[in-house]
């Protein structure tokens, strides 16, 4: 049995887990993007609530574009894991 056989990327679930963490760290990455806060909106803000909370958060396309961005960043990374030889 060799090293290489229990790499974590040598399997799906290991995969599927590094995709995981990858798609965690690049939604911090992109949770800023197309943020408009109440009163940049230039709306009325709602009583009650704070002037800088976003207006319309757009959180499913912040959650495709940053699939997209972990797809991307995922290859990057198995193709380095494949490449680099222990």
């Amino acid at each position: 049995m060799a090293f290489t056989d229990y790499l974590p990327m040598s399997t799906i679930a290991g995969s599927i887990a590094i995709f995981f963490l990858v798609w965690w760290m690049t939604l911090f990455a992109v949770l800023p993007f197309w943020v408009k806060s109440q009163t940049e909106d230039g709306g009325e803000v709602t009583h009650g609530t704070e002037p800088g909370a976003p207006q319309h958060p757009q959180l499913l396309r912040k959650a495709l574009v940053n699939t997209l961005v972990a797809a991307v960043v995922f290859v990057i990374i198995s193709v380095i894991v494949q490449l680099v030889k222990i």
